[in-house]
């Protein structure tokens, strides 16, 4: 060994720290030669470690205020470029760390997810086509608690896309403009199927919810539109949407809450790492270590 390392009461003391052979050396013991070499090389550092946390704090900052304009004043290039982060953000630490299980469950999602994308932009648009509730996303959300959260967040905004473009398809909502279809009484805005079905009609009976502006829709089509769909207007007038009158049960607004935690967590995963790669980057530039 090419020195040695003596261990005393007080600790482990070192005589050249750098020579020392770990091959050689107890787990314990290789640990604490480690520990010494760290110190070693950040011994002094200190105004170098402060203007590193300094760069982390201020480029955190600018990146939130810089997210939250892009998100107020291009709402669809913001939610499309967050959508794509977080669906390949996490596919590359998946792959970098060995995680096959979540990899073969993240192929088997996209697979499903592609499906339905597909079906929701096929014109004419197929009657059959899927229709997401939001109370199964949310158990499903639960019962999976990590997997649930990050797909939740995909299949969320994955709902959202496809919601608008079969709607617009449908021809009573348009994302600008008014729309291409005049709204009937009898006919929901979503999913463009009759709400009251007659006596000598095959159809199924649902209950229906009457919005402030006196559109009615669906119950489950005009929640999943609020909740899944993000959106907190009427489909047809764009009139704003009381939640709180929608949700008045108690045991309800959680769906409201766990839709907020969605939000939340699809910025930690689609730009947290990437600000922490631009901090990075920056600290390698000007020589920090």
């Amino acid at each position: 060994m090419a020195a040695v390392l003596e261990v005393e009461v007080g600790g482990p003391v070192e005589r050249d720290v750098e020579e020392v052979d770990l091959s050689h050396l107890s787990p314990e013991e290789r640990w604490r030669v480690e520990h010494a070499r760290m110190h070693a090389k950040h011994r002094g550092h200190e105004a170098m470690h402060a203007e590193m946390v300094l760069i982390l704090i201020a480029t955190l900052v600018v990146a939130q205020l810089l997210l939250v304009q892009w998100k107020q004043r291009h709402p669809r290039s913001y939610n499309m470029v967050t959508l794509f982060q977080m669906w390949v953000v996490p596919l590359y630490f998946t792959i970098k760390l060995y995680w096959w299980r979540f990899l073969v469950i993240w192929v088997l999602f996209s697979a499903v997810t592609a499906f339905v994308t597909f079906r929701a932009t096929r014109k004419p648009l197929v009657q059959t086509t899927p229709r997401i509730k939001p109370e199964d996303a949310m158990d499903f959300g639960i019962s999976l608690l990590f997997y649930g959260l990050y797909y939740g967040v995909l299949e969320r905004d994955f709902a959202e896309m496809c919601a608008d473009y079969m709607a617009s398809t449908i021809g009573f909502y348009s994302a600008s403009g008014m729309p291409t279809k005049h709204l009937s009484d009898s006919v929901c805005a979503v999913c463009g199927q009759q709400i009251f079905v007659d006596v000598n009609e095959e159809g199924i009976i649902e209950n229906t919810y009457r919005l402030s502006c006196n559109h009615v829709f669906h119950e489950f089509c005009i929640r999943g539109w609020c909740i899944v769909g993000k959106k907190q207007t009427c489909p047809y007038c764009k009139e704003k949407v009381d939640l709180k009158r929608m949700f008045s049960n108690p045991w309800e607004r959680p769906h409201v809450m766990y839709g907020q935690l969605l939000d939340w967590l699809r910025y930690l995963v689609a730009w947290q790492p990437v600000i922490i790669g631009l901090v990075q980057g920056i600290n390698y530039v000007l020589g920090l270590e």
